[in-house]
């Protein structure tokens, strides 16, 4: 195995795997892999701001947050309900953008807070396009104490209030993979926070996050979570970034593996 470091986009190292063995058959992949992978906020704007270009909220100009109709009248009321738990979007086109900012700079105070301890790695699979192969998407934070809901929110928790803008955001990350026609039944799997070399590794099992909205407790308010997207830059755009084959269970399919610095 040979083992690149060079400059990470962010102010972390990144390593890029070039060759991996595993018994007697070469399987060359590239993976980016960052200790953090948190990525310099003004990256994360910019990123913003061409998704809202680009119509990022509007499924029906190939973002999301629509069901294809027009001029779809939403009540006062519904929006107040999902305010407090989730992190939703309205179905206009660019309105995708104001949630993701918003849970993005909110994943920073938390994190800055609570330290890597608050922290949960995303992974996204589609098993339309592939049964094994989950795709790193970000991560979620959420507050251990001091919260805005009357009780610490839970892991899943952090994932399901904030699924959908997760899921959309990965389609439009990945669409090669996620996207179009392997959207459909689209899975979102954790790990234990800032976790991705040894996930890489083979030493960390993924975990399924099941469950809606409805599973959240009354309790609980979506001020309390944060997700930081993941960013492709460069080659990653046309090539992806890091992912990983897990089985059904989110266990790994090879043994663990030893980087050789």
């Amino acid at each position: 195995m040979t083992l690149l470091c060079q400059p990470c986009h962010s102010i972390h190292l990144t390593l890029v795997l070039m060759t991996i063995f595993s018994c007697s058959v070469a399987v060359t992949s590239v993976f980016i892999v960052s200790p953090h992978h948190h990525q310099a906020r003004g990256i994360v704007d910019n990123k913003i701001k061409l998704m809202a270009k680009a119509g990022f909220g509007n499924r029906a100009g190939g973002g999301f947050g629509s069901s294809g109709k027009k001029n779809k009248k939403k009540t006062k009321s519904s929006i107040t309900t999902t305010n407090d738990k989730v992190r939703s979007v309205s179905g206009f086109s660019g309105s995708g953008t104001k949630p993701l900012r918003v849970a993005a700079n909110t994943f920073d105070s938390i994190h800055k807070k609570f330290g890597s301890k608050c922290i949960s790695d995303l992974y996204v699979r589609a098993p339309a396009n592939d049964e094994q192969l989950c795709w790193f998407v970000g991560k979620i934070a959420r507050k251990l104490e001091n919260t805005e809901g009357e009780n610490v929110p839970t892991e899943v928790e952090a994932v399901l209030s904030q699924k959908r803008l997760i899921l959309e955001y990965a389609k439009q990350l990945r669409p090669q993979n996620l996207g179009g026609p392997y959207a459909k039944g689209l899975e979102i799997w954790i790990g234990p926070g800032d976790s991705e070399m040894d996930v890489v590794q083979n030493k960390v099992s993924l975990k399924k996050v099941n469950g809606s909205t409805a599973d959240i407790s009354d309790m609980f308010s979506v001020k309390d979570v944060g997700y930081n997207p993941e960013i492709y830059v460069g080659e990653e755009i046309k090539d992806g970034g890091l992912r990983v084959n897990r089985d059904a269970d989110g266990h790994p399919i090879k043994p663990v593996f030893e980087i050789n610095q």
